[in-house]
């Protein structure tokens, strides 16, 4: 009986020792360690020419207690003074949702999950507005990362930007994963 409690209780660390496996995001239109981004994300306008289709993106193996998700993609090497460049920051996507389809970000979400919202991005408008770096600058790095939320919403002001919708996923994360995809011209 004694050697069968020593088992049962040495299974039982065991598990509860095992690590967690890791909070990942992924997506089939970036290639993983750092490739270039597709013309079908690239953003149309300011001389670029491609198709501002945000892309797919797929996420797993949330933290325990994640109630929601949010997804910032920035662009730190822009000629900004510093700031970098948003393009795209959509939040409140509910806690059962595991990916977002190839062009989700339109600028009205019509195909984001319901409730999830979006704040304007440096473009000026709501929805992804993909790479379009100045033409000659080195390749500029895009971060996507996905957020995992202890809250279901957040409070965010109507006319919110992205830095202060930042600000407030990163207050109320209980973890993220990133990957970052480039694009030059």
């Amino acid at each position: 009986m004694a050697l069968k409690h020593i088992l049962a209780s040495s299974l039982l660390l065991a598990v509860a020792a095992a690590p967690a496996a890791a909070f990942e995001l992924r997506s089939p239109d970036i290639p993983p360690g750092g490739g270039p981004i597709d013309e079908a994300s690239v953003y149309d306008g300011f001389g670029c020419k491609g198709g501002n289709l945000s892309p797919a993106l797929t996420w797993r193996d949330a933290p325990p207690g994640t109630k929601s998700f949010a997804i910032l993609v920035h662009d730190p090497d822009a000629p900004t003074g510093g700031a970098g460049f948003w393009h795209w920051v959509v939040y409140d996507i509910p806690a059962f949702v595991t990916g977002l389809p190839q062009g989700a970000g339109t600028q009205y979400g019509a195909t984001l999950p319901k409730g999830a919202k979006q704040v304007a991005t440096d473009f000026g408008a709501p929805g992804y507005g993909g790479p379009c770096p100045p033409k000659g600058d080195k390749p500029h790095h895009y971060n996507f990362t996905v957020y995992a939320l202890k809250v279901e919403r957040l409070d965010l002001p109507p006319h919110a930007t992205a830095s202060v919708a930042g600000f407030m996923i990163n207050a109320n994360a209980l973890g993220r994963a990133s990957l970052t995809g480039t694009y030059g011209r």
